[in-house]
């Protein structure tokens, strides 16, 4: 899987771009190839060199498929709309997206916990 990542920098006008954010909901939903998405309001910076407020995540079975979408006209369109909205203050990343389930992490922990155990036996 892999994900287009927008993270808009903190706006001196947020309303506006609060007011004009499901118009590029919808563009950005319009892409063809898209499995899922997601959105995170940034609380607050712990660390770095610029200030984000939000976070939009957009998903697809490969990076061929999300390059196709962000070519189309609906890609097309939203990344006009961010740029003029942002002033381009913005920053986009493509990534390879791996997941990992929490049986599979629990079972780490419980190998890793026996490992630990094991040792302070020796």
């Amino acid at each position: 899987m892999h994900k287009l990542v927008i993270m808009i920098q903190t706006l001196e006008e947020i309303t506006t771009f609060d007011q004009s954010w499901p118009e590029i909901l919808h563009l950005l939903e319009s892409m063809p190839g898209l499995r899922r998405e997601t959105t995170s309001r940034v609380d607050s910076m712990l660390y770095g060199s610029q200030d984000f407020n939000l976070v939009h995540e957009l998903y697809f079975d490969s990076l061929q498929d999300l390059q196709q979408a962000m070519a189309s006209l609906p890609g097309r369109e939203a990344g006009r709309l961010l740029q003029s909205l942002t002033g381009g203050r913005l920053t986009l990343f493509l990534a390879d997206h791996r997941e990992d389930d929490l049986e599979n992490i629990a079972r780490y922990r419980a190998a890793s916990q026996e490992a630990k155990t094991d040792a302070n036996l020796a």
